[in-house]
């Protein structure tokens, strides 16, 4: 299944599900309205929200509407944690930011890193990878600078990713374009780190709550952004369909009005 999360004038936002070409969308209120409430009773609510996905790939939603990620926030706005573990360790968890949220900078020029992260439920400390790996609920695609962190629009099940997910690891190139070029990357990625035992790692000296994002290392790095830039970052599958939707950036200076 797909999940994101709308707008709505709240820090949380709105729960929708969203069909597998990414052109509909539903909102989940009759199940949830938020996506920490999904991660915090899992084994309840991710199974209609799974039947509900199922219905809206098929057509048989009569609610359902055109899916528009601009409406977007990150899937997960409030995270408790946010962790890179071969990139620095923790860092704060705000300015999470949706997929076409201006980047803001401090000054210029700046780097900007993509990499794959997941949302996890409950995982014990002392589990090893490969239990840890059945605490991983939904794979994400972020994009980092020094003064933000967004992400794409959509948040999938590992299913989704069928044999591109292995072992743990997400098997497909994350795609940048910079100013309409092709920036970095190869279409033949080196195998990325496990999230089993990434989770595994970080839940040796404590236990990890459901509800905290964990980054895996640099997929592919735009070395230089400024004032004026576009960046875009989108994973594809084999057919060329997009998995997550894209992050499409403006990079503008602080302080610099928006429309």
């Amino acid at each position: 299944m797909k999940l994101a999360t709308y707008l709505d004038g709240s820090r949380d936002g709105q729960l929708v599900v969203v069909s597998r070409d990414l052109s509909q969308a539903h909102f989940a209120n009759g199940i949830a309205t938020r996506l920490q409430q999904v991660l915090d009773d899992w084994a309840f609510m991710a199974p209609q929200l799974e039947e509900l996905s199922i219905s809206l790939n098929h057509g048989r939603c009569r609610h359902a509407f055109a899916f528009n990620p601009a409406q977007c926030m990150a899937p997960l706005p409030r995270a408790y944690g946010w962790t890179v573990p071969e990139d620095g360790g923790r860092r704060a968890s705000d300015a999470l930011l949706g997929p076409h949220a201006p980047l803001r900078l401090l000054a210029d020029p700046v780097p900007c890193a993509a990499r794959y992260a997941v949302l996890h439920g409950d995982v014990p400390r002392g589990i090893d990878a490969l239990s840890a790996r059945d605490a991983i609920r939904l794979l994400l695609l972020a994009a980092e600078s020094p003064t933000h962190t967004a992400f794409a629009p959509v948040a999938v099940s590992p299913d989704e990713l069928g044999a591109a997910w292995q072992n743990g690891r997400v098997m497909l190139p994350v795609l940048a374009m910079h100013n309409g070029r092709r920036e970095g990357g190869t279409d033949k990625p080196e195998p990325g780190a496990d999230f089993g035992r990434l989770l595994s790692d970080l839940a040796h000296p404590r236990a990890l709550r459901a509800g905290s994002l964990v980054g895996a290392t640099t997929a592919v790095l735009v070395p230089a952004m400024a004032a004026g830039d576009a960046v875009r970052f989108e994973v594809k599958d084999e057919a060329g369909h997009s998995i997550f939707g894209a992050i499409e950036q403006d990079v503008v200076l602080e302080g610099t009005a928006t429309e």
